[in-house]
């Protein structure tokens, strides 16, 4: 199939061995009160899919029936690993789970969420540091916190449990104007993404409710690290009904983002844009 006709949200494009493998929540089940599994779709050229095969489904008793959202899949120590938000009850929180294929099946690596368990947590995504130590980015929701909250702690080398407490990067109000109150009084963080530059510049980009609807954002910190102080870009990466986004290189080395568009319910799609990197500041460029 085309991309085009590809229905999912949180999209997530990993390259390996020459093959490209998008990740994303179904988008017929997103919203919806029963959730029954992830899926990948593979790919040469990033145009034409097979799929979508499926790469986790939930076993007898497993802790969640609801709400599988945002998987990102890693190659990481001679494995790959994926994290994925599950719902719980009235809390929600992002899993490590483990394959020797990127196609699956995946099972888990901790018994159940690495985020807070007593928290409402969602879209987590790894970091490695300059250390080579794995870090966990992600989100506590504006529907528990109001003013939405990006979070990161430490991880266990093997990705099983946090190694730290929890340490706020930044809440969504701080980017000001760029942001609208959702629902009259919340602001939302969703999708945190880094990424670091060839100069060494650590991006964040995250999304969130603007003007024109949801958006793609981008933050810095000032040391260049997970622990430093961060600031928010008076600019949006992208402004229109698109995000939840991550930031990857194709086969020819090209930087790009992927993220969904537009965010309306089952009619999703991922859209790719190119991306230009110029002294620090990551911009939206039509060809490179």
């Amino acid at each position: 199939m085309k991309k085009e006709e590809i229905n999912i949200r949180d999209p997530f494009i990993l390259l390996n061995e020459g093959k490209y493998y998008l990740y994303g929540t179904r988008g017929n089940e997103a919203f919806t009160k029963k959730a029954t599994g992830l899926d990948v779709y593979v790919s040469e050229d990033l145009e034409e899919f097979a799929g979508p095969y499926v790469v986790f489904s939930p076993g007898p008793g497993f802790f969640s029936n609801k709400n599988y959202w945002a998987p990102e899949v890693y190659h990481y120590n001679g494995k790959f690993y994926m994290f994925a938000t599950f719902t719980y009850g009235k809390k929600m929180g992002t899993s490590s789970l483990v394959s020797d294929s990127p196609m699956g099946p995946f099972e888990l690596v901790s018994d159940k969420t690495l985020t807070p368990e007593d928290w409402r947590c969602l879209d987590g995504t790894l970091y490695i540091s300059k250390k080579k130590e794995p870090y966990i980015v992600f989100c506590r929701e504006w529907k528990e916190v109001k003013d939405g909250r990006i979070y990161a702690a430490k991880l266990n080398e093997d990705l099983s449990d946090l190694k730290q407490e929890p340490f706020l990067l930044f809440n969504a109000s701080q980017a000001g104007s760029l942001v609208k109150p959702y629902m009259f009084t919340r602001y939302v963080t969703d999708g945190p993404f880094l990424y670091r530059s060839e100069d060494g510049i650590l991006h964040l980009i995250w999304s969130s409710y603007g003007k024109k609807g949801y958006c793609e954002l981008l933050a810095h910190s000032d040391n260049d690290e997970i622990d430093g102080k961060w600031s928010i870009d008076e600019k949006a990466l992208f402004e229109k009904d698109g995000g939840h986004g991550m930031i990857y290189r194709d086969k020819q080395g090209a930087l790009s983002l992927i993220m969904h568009y537009p965010n309306t319910f089952n009619k999703e799609r991922p859209l790719i844009r190119y991306l230009k990197d110029d002294q620090g500041t990551l911009t939206l460029a039509e060809r490179l």
